[in-house]
């Protein structure tokens, strides 16, 4: 009775083991970095600076298919990369999907498109609903990883300066090419961007923490916003370094307009001090980085710098968690839109702080 079964288990364990290679095959048809929101049937939002969905496929064309979405229709930006070229950007029209056709040059079996969002979070989502292409499976080796928390300035927002009078504020993105990305590729790392223009860590660019939300309200939010019915942030990137960036906006001046308030160190270091716990509950074993600004100079960069060795100072007797590090940008004029730092500008940003970055994981 039993040899009667065997050729029944047989074909059992065939299909069994075909279903599970099939699976397997699946979960690495694609490659997703950065802030994202994994959908059904490969689709996937793209939603932080520089998030990305890459893929391999044969043959020498294919198309891509992609949708700005958001809670009020408006275009949207991707860059692509096809064979470690960089391609420039994208506009996705407002509305319905789109259909973008892709061409390689070279005459290689296999290409590797890599798709970035060039814009932040808060210029809505791109979802990536799909490509044409005979994909092949793509690997990627494991890498040590970088996470880097800021505000505008690490979004590489207004820093494509060309028509700065023209267009929209999305316009002048260009995430590909932020401090973070450009240093880790530099320093072949991973990483993953969290940064809203205009944030702060206690109040914003022009807004006392009446109106707006401050990092520490939105950091847990996938999306970055405090929009409750948008997933929470599950943490399983787990960074070996997270660099913090921020206080700009803390100590700019406002708008001129609004009513500013004198600067608060006490809140500002407070707050920090509350951030960099909540982090090292979620990313216990991660080295923390605290940033000044290239951008906050004068009697405001001293104070600034005080505050950052107080917060660092607070830390002095855990031992549970690695010494805190502090980095000093050299103070730059920003050559971009809006007074900030432009392509150029970030790649000297990228320049002064890899380095320093790449030193410190050597010494893990």
């Amino acid at each position: 009775m039993f040899l009667k079964k065997i050729p029944f288990l047989i074909s059992f364990l065939l299909i069994a083991t075909a279903c599970v290679s099939q699976n397997q095959n699946q979960t690495k048809t694609f490659l997703y970095e950065g802030r994202i929101e994994k959908l059904q049937n490969d689709q996937v939002i793209l939603i932080g600076t520089a998030s990305s969905v890459s893929f391999n496929f044969t043959g020498n064309e294919c198309s891509i298919s992609l949708q700005s979405v958001d809670s009020y229709e408006h275009h949207n930006y991707v860059v692509l990369v096809l064979d470690g070229k960089y391609l420039g950007k994208i506009k996705i029209e407002k509305g319905a999907v789109q259909s973008f056709p892709i061409k390689a040059t070279n005459k290689s079996k296999e290409h590797r498109l890599e798709i970035y969002k060039n814009t932040e979070a808060h210029t809505g989502g791109i979802l990536f609903a799909g490509t044409t292409a005979k994909l092949t499976i793509i690997s990627s080796k494991k890498k040590t990883k970088i996470e880097f928390i800021g505000d505008s300035i690490t979004c590489a927002a207004a820093s494509d300066s060309v028509d700065c009078d023209k267009g929209e504020y999305m316009d002048h993105h260009n995430g590909y090419y932020a401090y973070g990305p450009t240093l880790s590729r530099a320093i072949d790392v991973d990483y993953l961007t969290s940064s809203v223009s205009g944030i702060g860590m206690y109040r914003n660019w022009n807004d006392e923490n009446k109106d707006e939300a401050i990092m520490p309200d939105v950091y847990q939010n996938l999306y970055l916003t405090k929009d409750n019915s948008k997933p929470k942030y599950d943490f399983a990137f787990q960074p070996d370094i997270i660099s913090i960036a921020l206080g700009t906006n803390d100590f700019s001046t406002g708008d001129g307009k609004k009513e500013r308030l004198p600067f608060n160190a006490e809140k500002y270091v407070s707050n920090y001090i509350n951030f960099i716990k909540m982090l090292y509950q979620h990313n216990p074993k991660a080295q923390i980085v605290i940033t000044n600004s290239p951008m906050v100079n004068g009697d405001r960069a001293i104070v600034f710098e005080d505050c950052l060795n107080k917060v660092k100072s607070a830390f002095a007797n855990d031992k549970a968690h690695k010494e805190i590090k502090i980095f000093k940008f050299k103070p730059m004029t920003p050559k971009g839109c809006l007074g900030h730092p432009d392509v150029a500008d970030q790649k000297v940003m990228a320049d002064q702080y890899g380095p320093f970055l790449k030193k410190l994981l050597n010494e893990k």
